[in-house]
Formats: structure tokens, C-alpha cells, sequence
């Protein structure tokens, strides 16, 4: 068995798919990655199914050695890359010689970014997906972060001629630097704020917080006052949606968000900016804005078409 060698894993390196959709009513949460855009991408450029499991890199990036020749791609986050001391690009799919080093270097814009190997990272599926959930110690390996020392199982490369590389493609979404305009939709809860809580949202921008994390983005910034108090009976939380606890602080769910909440949710952040929001970190400031139900169809069915466009071509 053919696999990659976790010499140095950086911050907070996981293995993701697209994750388990379809188990929250059992109480099973989703993890997956936070921009799933990048994700996609990046297994489209190597040739992957895009639910092909990938390394997502948080800051600070790993060294890995490779057994065997794999065609490679990262896509998101934007970091220094070398493969054995030469540099080579983002958004590109290039060529890891078998027993080469790739090394992430330093990290220039964004939060994450997302390493595809041709053949995928071949981990045990768990309830149906290799997606790491630390929380619950699900997925990946032992559902943790890498280690140093680990080895990552190589799914079959499924190449029949030689090396699949070209020239950088330009990000599908662009990555933001240190701050993003995000544009939600009302609700689901909105009648449980008062009638300017949606002003008050869009009124200046949001920090995120230190204890911030894959679960979520806790938001300083203008207050969102209740109407109706700040509890309701527990219920689904969505990727994406902003709730409000008493202190009026908005919460942003993302990723390893739990299955079902007890806050009133104001607001909810469209399909087609979760990837905007998931390269953001601690430090970093969100700027809401409340779009049209066309406006955010129209943004959606944009950027599948470029994704789409990267696959075929890819395929």
C-alpha cells in the first residue's frame, strides 16, 4: 500500500471529504470542509470524484513524504509551496515525484487551503464518509488532527498515461484578506428579534473571536436585541446560520456545528459565500449583507457552472 508520510502536520491538519450529509436527525453532525469550494476544486484538478477525501490545512501547513509519483493540487488558502526545494504553484495540478518532500511554506492570504492527491486519501469510511469530526473523535484518523509520524493510505491513482499538470487556473473564489462581505437571507427566526435587528446586522462589521473554531465563529459587534427572548424549543441548525444568544452576540455554525440549537437564528449565510467565510480565522471581520432569494440562486448556479466547467475539462 502506497502512503504519504506526515513528517511535520502543522497546525490543525484533517482529512475531509464533503462529509455526512444525512445523519443529523440521528444526531450525528456533518463536519466536512469549511470551504467547500476549494475542496472540490482542488480534487477536480487531480482528477478526483469531488467527495475524494482531501488534507485540509489550517495557518500553518505540513512536510509530507510521498511513496509513490502522485499528480498533486491545493487549492484555497494561499501558502509558499515547494515539492524537494522547487517551488510549485497554487491551483494547478504538478507532479510529486515518489519519494519527494512537499512543504507548506509561508502562508499569504486566507485561512485554509486544501491538498488533493490523484486516487484520494483512502481512510476508512466512518457511517459513510473519511470526514474528520474532533469533536466526537470521528473519521480520519482516530478522528483527530495529523501527528507527525502517521501514514496517510493512498486510494488508486487512476492515471493511464503520464502526469496530468498545467498552468495555475485563477480561484473559483476569490481569497478574502483578513475581511469578507457575506451576504445572508433573513431568517429562519427573524420575527424573534426586534423589527432593526436586521439593520443593526448590516450597521458595521463583526470580529471574529479567539475562541473561534471549526464548530463556529463567535462574532463581536453590534448587538442584536430579542423580542421574544432568547431561547426556543431546540432545532435544526443549518450550515451557515447565524444565532443569537442572550448576550446578542451572533454565533456563525459552520462546519462541525452541532445537529440542533436552542438560539433564535436571525440569519442565514447564502450557498455561495459559506467558502468566503471558511477562509476567514481569528482576528479576521465579517461584513453582513441581507441578499435576495434570486440574488443567492443566481450566485449558486455561477459558481457550479465554473465548477462544473473545472471538472469536465479535468475529467
Amino acid at each position: 500500500m502506497k502512503v504519504i508520510h506526515v513528517i511535520k502536520p502543522g497546525i490543525l491538519t484533517t482529512i475531509q471529504d464533503r462529509g455526512r450529509w444525512g445523519l443529523q436527525a440521528n444526531g450525528v453532525p456533518v463536519a466536512g470542509p469549511m470551504d467547500p469550494c476549494s475542496h472540490r476544486l482542488a480534487n477536480a484538478l487531480v482528477g478526483n470524484d469531488p467527495d475524494a477525501a482531501t488534507l485540509e490545512v489550517t495557518l500553518v501547513g505540513p512536510e509530507l513524504e510521498f511513496d509513490a509519483e502522485r499528480v498533486v493540487a491545493v487549492a484555497g488558502a494561499e501558502f509558499e509551496l515547494t515539492s524537494d526545494g522547487r517551488t510549485v504553484p497554487p491551483h494547478a495540478p504538478f507532479l510529486v515525484a515518489a519519494g519527494a518532500q512537499l512543504r507548506f511554506g509561508r502562508r499569504l492570504r486566507g485561512t485554509r487551503a486544501y491538498l488533493a492527491v490523484e486516487g484520494g486519501i483512502g481512510v476508512a469510511a466512518t457511517l459513510g464518509s473519511r470526514a474528520t469530526h474532533v469533536i466526537s473523535a470521528m473519521g480520519g484518523i482516530d478522528g483527530r488532527p495529523l501527528r507527525a509520524g502517521d501514514e496517510l493510505p493512498l486510494g488508486e491513482s487512476t492515471r493511464t498515461s503520464g502526469a496530468v499538470v498545467g498552468p495555475p487556473r485563477a480561484p473559483i473564489v476569490a481569497v478574502p484578506d483578513r475581511q469578507a462581505r457575506i451576504r445572508v437571507l433573513a431568517g429562519p427566526q427573524q420575527d424573534y428579534f426586534t423589527a432593526d435587528a436586521l439593520d443593526v446586522l448590516q450597521s458595521a462589521p463583526y470580529m471574529i473571536s479567539n475562541t473561534s473554531d471549526r464548530m463556529g465563529f463567535r462574532l463581536d459587534g453590534p448587538r442584536l436585541t430579542h423580542a421574544r427572548g432568547a431561547d426556543i424549543i431546540s432545532d435544526a441548525t443549518p450550515l451557515g446560520v447565524l444565532q443569537v444568544p442572550a448576550s446578542g452576540q451572533p454565533i456563525l455554525l459552520m462546519a462541525d456545528r452541532q445537529t440542533s440549537g436552542g438560539y433564535p437564528k436571525i440569519a442565514t449565510v447564502i450557498a455561495a459565500d459559506i467558502s468566503i467565510a471558511g477562509q476567514l480565522g481569528p482576528g479576521d471581520t465579517i461584513e453582513f449583507v441581507v441578499c435576495s432569494r434570486r440574488e443567492a440562486l443566481g450566485a449558486l448556479i455561477a459558481q457550479e457552472r465554473a465548477l462544473m466547467a473545472v471538472e469536465t475539462r479535468e475529467a
